[in-house]
């Protein structure tokens, strides 16, 4: 006769993993690769990220960003564009990408320092409403912006919240600019955090889909990941993704990550969120199927183009 405990234990089990295997946004299975949770959902439909951004209001410890063709992180583009010609990108990448579904920003700089973003949003969405378009930002001006990008068609939306506690935030974001003056230390991490969480907030009520990124950086955050996980899901994120470091910049004497230590933040995060795990950790121009399939050199000619103007702000 079969123990009844064990038996409900493992059906207990049973049903966590079917859980976990389920998609965490229905609607966005399979046509969105950043918000797709299953494997088969991630490598179905192909993305463009337009480098329209040139400023940063933050100065991250461990961001270094640059303009080449070699390395494939967060931060990196071949070249700038201006918003009328990344308009006439998507017009090439709608004819050469047969299963293109999602336009979206992610910088090199943030997508809500300087107008860029939402102009080319708004022409986007103007010749092409039935793409999705998502931008990607550290939530500084989220608060002041989330309005203007919902009507300028955006309705995904990606924060990356390193830390609720400004103690921490001071080590990964040691300074920052806001409303033209220069904040350091404590005084930026609270004032970063505080920015993020209502953006956050406002950004749920006007029906935006919600994706936190978090850099996992050992021996600084990696202790703080549910405690994070648990502030944005309060305030109406739904998924989080755990991005291990990239040693780079200040922060290059750490070393990345490991599985062990992936495995257990993100055990961490999923008691309060869903965990996206299929992160390709994008550069600021990838045009494709993450991991899969790859446009950039077709879309954006040869050329590298930098602009004087590309700063932290």
């Amino acid at each position: 006769m079969s123990d009844p405990g064990i038996s409900s234990s493992a059906c207990a089990a049973h049903g966590m993993r079917q859980a976990a295997m389920q998609p965490a946004f229905p609607d966005l299975e399979g046509k969105h690769p950043c918000f797709s949770t299953t494997a088969e959902g991630h490598a179905k439909a192909a993305r463009l990220h337009l480098p329209v951004s040139p400023l940063c209001n933050i100065a991250c410890a461990f961001c270094r960003r640059d303009f080449n063709r070699v390395e494939h992180r967060p931060g990196v583009a071949a070249r700038l564009l201006k918003p009328a010609e990344a308009v006439e990108v998507v017009d090439r990448a709608v004819r050469l990408i047969p299963n293109l579904s999602v336009v979206g920003i992610a910088g090199p700089g943030d997508p809500l320092a300087s107008d860029h973003a939402i102009e080319t949003f708004a022409q986007i969405h103007a010749r092409w409403p039935d793409l999705t378009l998502c931008v990607s930002t550290n939530g500084l001006q989220l608060p002041a912006r989330v309005d203007d990008l919902k009507a300028a068609g955006v309705t995904t939306l990606t924060v990356t919240v390193n830390s609720v506690d400004p103690d921490i935030q001071a080590t990964i974001t040691p300074k920052l600019a806001w409303e033209r003056k220069r904040i350091d230390g404590v005084a930026a991490g609270k004032r970063l955090i505080d920015s993020q969480l209502k953006g956050i907030a406002r950004a749920a009520e006007l029906g935006f889909t919600i994706k936190i990124n978090t850099v996992l950086i050992p021996t600084i955050n990696d202790h703080h990941i549910g405690d994070i996980a648990r502030t944005v899901a309060a305030a109406g994120a739904r998924m989080i993704n755990i991005i291990p470091l990239i040693p780079e910049h200040q922060l290059k004497h750490l070393k990345e990550p490991g599985f062990v230590e992936r495995h257990k933040a993100r055990a961490a995060a999923a008691q309060h969120l869903k965990v996206f795990t299929h992160c390709q950790r994008c550069r600021a121009d990838a045009a494709g199927v993450p991991g899969l399939t790859d446009y950039t050199a077709e879309l954006y000619g040869d050329d590298l183009q930098t602009e004087p103007t590309f700063s932290h702000g």
